[in-house]
């Protein structure tokens, strides 16, 4: 069924150290709301403690509404693979692990199949000198980070990130 764009979607993406990603994504137009947590594992009720060991089977991640009359899926994922590294495994900058892997969590098949698009295009562009490798996964929970990490990088300026926007071709098409 395609999606109403009269009503909020929501995207769950995995890009490495969950701030900086955060903080990148909340400026992108169309962007209503931002969190930061943890998907992808099988700990229940996933705590920092916990996934920062790379034990949980987690991803730092983050949970996105956005208005689809404003931006599209498709083009929020073109701007999630210019902020991050999609073609090294487990690790963006200085942060290394399983809970800093590059992952979609699509929500139903047409998020699904738009993430393999993004993808393909992607790789073709040849932009990342490498295959991408982000997990194209079924979304099963997300877990709301202690409020410390929620706007992290607002709160403590001048924190930590590795994530910037690469001025890249892509291949997306208007």
């Amino acid at each position: 069924m395609p999606t109403d764009l009269t009503k909020p979607q929501t995207a769950y993406l995995a890009g490495g150290c969950f701030w900086g990603m955060e903080e990148l994504v909340r400026q992108i137009p169309g962007v209503l709301a931002t969190e930061v947590g943890y998907s992808g594992g099988d700990t229940p009720d996933a705590r920092y403690e916990q996934v920062k060991t790379g034990k949980t089977g987690h991803a730092e991640s983050l949970k996105v509404v956005f208005d689809p009359q404003q931006l599209s899926y498709r083009h929020l994922l073109f701007e999630f693979f210019r902020m991050h590294n999609p073609a090294t495994r487990n690790q963006q900058g200085n942060d290394i692990g399983t809970q800093y892997r590059s992952a979609i969590f699509y929500l139903d098949e047409e998020q699904k199949h738009i993430a393999e698009e993004v993808i393909n295009t992607v790789d073709a562009s040849g932009e990342w000198g490498a295959k991408v490798i982000t997990e194209v996964v079924p979304f099963k929970e997300f877990y709301r980070a202690e409020e410390y990490h929620q706007k992290y990088l607002v709160k403590n300026r001048g924190g930590y990130t590795c994530h910037y926007i690469r001025r890249m071709n892509l291949g997306e098409k208007p």
